[in-house]
């Protein structure tokens, strides 16, 4: 039979579905195996080949795993909330619920269709109810705890409060990490802190939490409409979008990971990480050693700090540079100087803080007006104000050093600033051309330093600067907080709602509202529905427009008295009318708790029906309202749904229910009622009735809804949050009491191996370190890192093809359908700065005002923009463009209708369907005329159309053929071009192999002959290379090895079981779905999956022998085996003895025989 691949796949993808093939259980004999990759963004329309490198590495690796007796875990699931998910909503104008649900079940596809080895059932989402519950769980965590750095862990707060209490707060003694956001908190006694207002308590308790919020200079996106990270900023501009940033001081929930700063830095020791990953992580957190210097500043109270690590340079001051938001600077700017120095800062805060650390050659700055005194010297030095400098960094001042430092002296010399010399500098340097930047060297002009090495220098000045009272050593950290509130919609809700500082339900200020947790059991916060989730410009969040989006305590109150006995039925207990208090209300909560695993089947069918807000809200099951447990209800529409088992046709349970009823509306609730058999036998007339209950069901406003409503936090939590902690549900999914147990995640612990990319390394895998941290800290998990090894894989680039644009090329005002466009010296390209263009002086009216110009046409020295559009490549072949389809697909896809455009080439332009030459002759003959994009290698993606989906080829030549050639193109960590070039040979390869298993007329033909020496030495030669190559991750090479055993096998005719079987085995993990197939023909019932990887034996390695080329004449004629350890005499005696060689002789006798032991044997006749 031939080797249907297609059929094959699909029999097999089935089979280990319907069989639960890869479904992991916990615990057991097997040592366990963590294999884990970075989940993807379902943003687009799909995977591209560049998407599963990195997945299908990661797969053979865990199928070998699995092979050498691990129990592998090896999950999958989609990072689904974030910009990325967003703003393709937003570009398809849909929903982002909607299109992130029908994204993940085309990536869902996809991944089937390749083979992966992946435990859907462990599949998490994190846009999912069900696991952000647990995301907004831990950001509760942060907010309750702060860091302690005596036990150098995070404690909950209430051990600082304790201290508080007991000792107040005594200053600088108690100093901890405060992060971005100083403040400058006042000491204050034990009685003074028990005097504290409920609101004063919140102010200064915030100061250490781990989730904070405060006022902070932000990287804020208006075209976004939120605030991003520093790792979401690219050159000035947002990474998602390429939107402009601008740095804003606004209210921002924070993460403070800076107090995990020097944990984070150290324990990057202890991981098996690339360098590259390592040293962004060390240069990200910035660890510097030095002191704060105070300048007191003339005619003011104030004085500025500055952080140096270079106080041997003190004297070498000349001046004092401020970042443009430092506090001071509208504080201390003269009038001669307010209009100059506002202008600036207005300037400054559009970029982003590492596009200033990025611009080292563009020098700008101005002059404050005011001085500071130097605290040695105390000589006047200028105050200015430099972009260079940043606000987060230190102080958001430094002392200018321009003698010594290569930014200060850039900076002085572009506005004429003096440069002392302290440091002496060899004999041949000249200042005048750079700074003297080595810490090394001896202090001169620097009074008491004077004479001193660097070195001591730093110490000694350190010494005098404490001793003096002028500032104090310390360590600076580069790394800043985590913004962590987004102005967006599509986003974890943080659990905070604001409480009046009073005892009141009305909020008229907001400054003095209190922001207060959920309690745990409210999670999880669900994402409310909105009429508009686009962002806004002004900062306002969607959320800030949801309807009723506030805090509703529970329960709600009934007037007091009233109440009576328990209505009894049965072994069950309904409580009736109770006055509320929160004993019982608790006891309530308990008892629902426990008695949601006694569902009866109608219930369970409805909940599956109902939960994960499947009709669009979110259901709660038996959950208790007032003095009720309620089957369940929708607390955001107040709908409480109730279902009847056969005691509720009992007269007197009628009576109590009808009483339930009407209390239940007396407080605002709604009540449908089904029976067992309406879900069971009508199960989605049922929902549907429910779903559009739901949905018509109109709220009142504010007071007219009752009790008390306090707004919850509009901002959501960043892309990167459900992505930090990711890796711990995988091992317990479906956990509805803990994020993961202990027992499981001490099973599993972390990590083994990690696959994803290096883009990543100052971003999502710095916050999954310090969430894993904090973690540990609260006891929850036993590891503090997330994966042990990590690797990242390179890019697949892709082959992209761009159009060049010139605009307003033409001149006239007339419009008319059959005009020509001409080279016009005034409004086009200057004819004797381009090649092939004739100068004219005839100018026709158009009607279009874009022209396409082709690649091999250089570009002009003119004012006239050109840029260049992506164009799709399947619409330039080998970088010549169809036109026609080029202009259809503009009008199709972009709606943009370019059919009046130009097409310029060399000597000849495209218009309107014809070519013409510059005299605007109708070209008949076009064969040779081609319009050329330009051709480039960069990175595959949809934005830039150059996006080659697996579908295709796994269609065409079968996903095992995919998995191989991925493999085959380059190692896994080296970014490599896609081209198909290479793939028949892959393809071939698989069909080469099929065949050893089957004779020339298809027939499975593998047979149970003893194997030759020489097939032993093939099957344990590939054995040994290829689990060699998979545990170095050099899949690349154990493709190739596969290939060298196939052709050895075939020209041997080996058919033997013996042979083949364990190559099959060692195989699978490449391709998994021919191993299987043929594991079957050989006789097998379970999967290959479940077999033993072979075990080569080192008897079979060892050469007896050399296979020498002869060569006759200089040419290679044959080879021929010697055995080793012979000289060269009786190796060409061997040779000279074979027929072989006689027949090349033909009786002519050689002058001369050449014999280089182990190398080759040439015969000169």
């Amino acid at each position: 039979m031939e080797y249907n691949f297609s059929e094959i796949e699909k029999k097999w993808q089935k089979a280990w579905k319907d069989n639960q093939t890869y479904r992991v259980t916990d615990g057991g004999s097997k040592p366990k195996y963590y294999v884990l990759d970075m989940f993807p963004y379902p943003s687009g329309a799909g995977l591209h080949v560049g998407h599963p490198l990195g997945y299908i590495a990661s797969d053979i690796f865990s199928r070998y795993k699995r092979l050498k007796g691990f129990n592998v875990l090896h999950p999958m699931g989609f990072d689904a909330f974030g910009l990325p998910a967003e703003q393709y909503a937003i570009q398809t104008g849909r929903h982002p619920a909607d299109t992130t649900k029908e994204n993940i079940a085309r990536y869902r596809e996809q991944l089937d269709k390749i083979g992966f080895s992946f435990d859907w059932s462990r599949e998490v989402r994190t846009c999912e109810p069900e696991y952000y519950r647990w995301t907004q769980w831990v950001f509760l965590q942060l907010f309750k705890s702060w860091y302690n750095c005596k036990t150098q862990k995070a404690e909950s707060l209430d051990t600082l409060i304790a201290v508080f209490e007991k000792e107040g707060f005594k200053g600088e003694a108690h100093q901890v990490l405060t992060g971005d956001i100083e403040h400058d908190l006042a000491p204050f006694t034990a009685e003074e802190w028990k005097n504290f207002s409920e609101k004063e308590k919140s102010d200064v308790l915030m100061n250490f939490r781990l989730a904070y919020l405060g006022e902070a200079w932000v990287n804020w996106c208006p075209g976004l409409g939120t605030v991003l990270a520093n790792d979401e900023v690219k050159d000035g501009v947002s990474e998602r979008g390429g939107y402009p940033v601008e740095r804003k001081r606004m209210p921002q929930w924070s993460l403070r990971i800076t107090a995990y700063a020097d944990r984070l830095l150290n324990d990057l020791n202890g991981i098996d990480w690339s360098d590259s990953i390592k040293e962004a992580q060390r240069n990200w957190i910035g660890r510097s050693e030095g002191t704060s210097i105070f300048f007191r500043l003339e005619n003011h109270d104030a004085a500025v700090e500055v952080f140096t690590t270079r106080p041997d340079t003190v004297f070498g001051v000349s001046f004092v540079t401020l970042a443009p938001e430092h506090e001071l600077v509208a504080k201390i700017t003269t009038a001669e100087y307010k209009a100059a120095v506002d202008a600036y800062v207005n300037t400054a805060k559009n970029k982003s803080e590492r596009e200033r650390q990025a611009d080292v050659k563009n020098v700008s700055g101005q002059f404050t007006g005011a001085y500071v005194i130097h605290p040695f010297t105390a000589k006047k030095v200028p105050v200015w104000i430099g972009e260079y400098v940043l606000a987060g960094y230190g102080t958001g001042a430094v002392m200018a050093v321009p003698a010594h430092d290569s930014r200060d002296f850039a900076f002085a010399s572009h506005f004429g600033l003096e440069k002392p010399q302290v440091i002496q500098p060899p004999a041949a340097w000249n200042f005048e051309k750079e700074s003297f930047d080595e810490k090394e060297g001896v202090c001169i002009n620097s009074d008491f330093l004077d004479g001193l090495e660097v070195k001591a220098a730093i110490r000694k000045a350190i010494e005098e600067i404490e001793k003096r009272g002028l500032g104090k050593g310390k360590i600076n950290f580069r790394l800043r907080d985590a913004a962590f509130g987004r102005q967006r919609y599509w986003g974890e809700p943080i659990p905070i709602y604001y409480k009046p500082a009073v005892s009141s339900s009305a909020v008229e200020n907001t400054a003095d509202l209190i922001p207060v947790p959920l309690d745990e059991s409210e999670l999880p916060l669900i994402l409310p529905e909105v009429d508009k989730f686009l962002p806004t410009e002004t900062g306002e969040p969607p959320l800030a427009r949801a309807r009723g989006w506030a805090y509703r305590p529970h329960p709600l109150p009934l007037s007091e008295g009233g109440g009576s006995d328990a209505f009894t039925f049965g072994e069950g207990y309904t409580p009736r009318f109770f006055t509320t208090s929160p004993e019982k209300w608790k006891l309530l909560k308990e008892w629902a708790r426990a008695h949601r695993k006694a569902a009866t089947p109608a219930e369970d069918l409805l909940w599956q029906e109902l939960r994960g807000k499947k009709t669009g809200f979110q259901i709660r099951r038996q959950h208790a309202i007032d003095v009720f447990i309620v089957d369940f209800v929708c607390l955001s529409r107040k709908l409480v749904i109730e279902v009847d088992g056969g005691y509720h046709n009992d007269p007197g349970q009628q009576e109590y229910d009808a009483q339930r009823t009407l209390v239940l509306n007396e407080l605002g609730f709604k009540v449908m009622r089904f029976t067992n058999e309406q879900v069971l036998q009508r199960t989605s007339e049922t929902v549907n009735e429910i779903a559009n209950t739901l949905r018509t069901t109109v709220l009142p406003e504010g007071e007219e809804r009752g009790g008390v409503a306090y707004p919850y936090e509009t901002t959501t939590m960043p892309g990167w949050a459900g992505s930090s902690w990711y890796f711990l549900r995988y091992m317990d999914p479906h956990n509805e009491n803990e994020f993961v147990s202990r027992e499981k995640a001490d099973y599993w612990q972390n990590v083994d191996l990690y696959l994803g990319g290096a883009e990543h390394a100052t971003g999502h895998l710095l916050y999954v370190r310090f969430w894993t941290k904090f973690l540990y800290d609260i006891g929850k998990i036993g590891v503090q890192e997330p994966a042990k090894k990590l690797i990242n894989q390179g890019m697949i680039q892709g082959m992209s093809e761009k159009i060049k644009i010139k605009q307003s090329i033409f001149s006239g005002t007339t419009t008319t359908s059959d005009a020509h466009p001409v080279a016009s010296s005034k409004s086009f390209l200057m004819p004797q700065e381009m090649e092939g263009l004739n100068s004219t002086t005839v100018t026709l009216p158009i009607d279009s005002k874009q022209v396409f110009v082709s690649a091999e046409i250089e570009d002009s020295k003119d004012e006239l923009m050109t840029f260049f559009n992506y164009v799709p490549i399947q619409l330039s072949k080998n970088s010549k463009l169809e036109i026609d389809k080029y202009l259809e697909w503009n009008h199709k896809e972009r709606n943009n209708d370019i059919s009046s455009a130009v097409f310029l080439i060399k000597n000849f332009y495209w218009f309107k369907g014809n070519w013409y030459d510059y005299s605007m002759n109708v070209i008949s003959n076009t064969s040779n005329l081609a319009f050329l994009t330009k051709s480039e290698v960069e990175k595959m993606s949809k934005s830039k159309l150059n996006v080659e989906t697996p579908d295709d080829i796994c269609d065409q030549y079968g996903a095992d053929t995919l998995r191989m050639y991925e493999m085959f193109l380059g190692p896994i960590d080296q970014a490599k071009p896609w081209n198909t070039n290479g793939i028949t040979g892959v393809h071939g390869f698989l069909r080469r192999f099929w065949r050893l298993f089957h004779d020339d007329k298809n027939g499975f033909a593998v047979n149970e002959e003893a194997a030759t020496k020489a097939e032993l030495k093939v099957l344990h030669k590939t054995i040994k290379k290829i689990g060699e190559d998979v545990e170095r991750f050099s899949f690349n090479t154990g493709v190739s090895s596969f290939m060298i055993a196939c052709n050895e096998l075939t020209e041997l005719k080996c058919r033997k079981r013996s042979i083949l079987e364990p190559l099959v085995i060692a195989l699978s993990p490449f391709a998994p779905h021919i191993a299987e197939e043929l594991w079957e023909k050989l006789g097998h019932t379970g999967s290959v999956n479940f077999a033993q990887f072979p075990v080569y034996d080192e008897q079979y390695l060892t050469e007896d022998s050399f296979e020498y080329p002869v060569q006759v004449n200089g040419k290679l004629r044959f080879k021929y085996s010697v055995a080793l350890g012979l000289n060269p005499q009786q190796i060409e005696k061997e040779v000279m003895g074979s027929e072989e060689v006689q027949k090349w002789l033909d009786g002519k006798t050689p002058k001369k025989v050449i014999v280089v032991p182990n190398k080759i044997v040439n015969i000169v006749v």
